[in-house]
């Protein structure tokens, strides 16, 4: 049998399964990938919100990653919640070393609206880790945390996509999906664009869409397909996962990892 393409993801556990870590395994398996986990912070989270979260060790973080990378090997790295600039500088310095392509979603809030990063690591986000993303995947509230630019239209997402490039990253989607209409994204690299549109599901059930997403490009990346390849096929992959997306608790539902399973 042969060995499937491996990908390591670099992120938060969420303890009601929806996002984070749990998330980007449910996506790596469902898209044919074997996937590796690095925990930088463990999370109690439900579908009502975020409860308290605890940050690892450096030491324990460059443990794990070192573990796995050194051993088993990546063909691609994901990284979501690092919490603090020791942490995001520390992962920044592991992926520069690391052959292989680096899908960062700077993760800054839950989908709760609940703080993921603290202020202090912003700096040490736009000069350490978007230099060695081959992509970066903000929502427009991570836009303007990083660079102060504020989306309020399709039209926006140019000036916005500039933004982000201008600390270092090769290419950057900037996600729209908190526009109205459709749901569109923007993947740049400064000179080549893709507009990526998909109908807007009526479904409030979308916890973990932006580790999916994130996920889903680094399971293409890891198979060999180019950036915009890659992209497209995450943007149809998360857009299925939404229109499945259902109720668990009292709040926001998680996406259906499976959707595919289920056809």
């Amino acid at each position: 049998m042969s060995v499937p393409p491996r990908v390591l993801t670099v992120a938060g556990s969420d303890s009601g399964g929806g996002a984070g870590i749990q998330a980007d395994l449910k996506t790596m398996l469902a898209l044919g990938v074997h996937g590796m986990s690095v925990i930088t912070a463990v999370t109690a989270q439900n579908s009502l919100g975020v409860r308290g979260a605890w940050e690892l060790p450096v030491e324990a973080v460059r443990a794990q990653y070192r573990s796995v990378v050194d051993d088993i090997g990546v063909q691609a790295v994901k990284t979501g919640m690092l919490a603090s600039a020791e942490l995001v500088e520390a992962v920044a310095a592991l992926i520069g070393d690391t052959d292989a392509p680096a899908v960062v979603d700077p993760v800054g809030v839950s989908k709760h609206g609940d703080s993921l990063l603290a202020a202090s690591a912003l700096d040490s986000m736009r000069t350490k880790l978007l230099p060695v993303a081959t992509v970066a995947t903000p929502n427009l509230d991570e836009v303007t945390q990083l660079t102060g630019v504020r989306v309020e239209s399709e039209e926006g997402l140019r000036e916005a996509a500039a933004a982000v490039l201008a600390h270092g990253p090769r290419w950057v989607l900037i996600k729209g999906g908190h526009l109205p209409g459709d749901a569109v994204d923007l993947l740049t690299d400064g000179s080549e664009e893709h507009w990526l549109r998909a109908p807007r599901h009526d479904n409030r059930h979308t916890h973990g869409t932006g580790c999916t997403l994130a996920s889903a490009i680094a399971a293409g990346l890891a198979k060999g397909h180019s950036v915009p390849e890659a992209v497209t096929e995450a943007k149809a992959y998360v857009t299925g996962a939404i229109a499945g997306g259902f109720a668990l608790g009292g709040g926001i539902g998680p996406v259906d990892h499976a959707w595919r399973f289920r056809a």
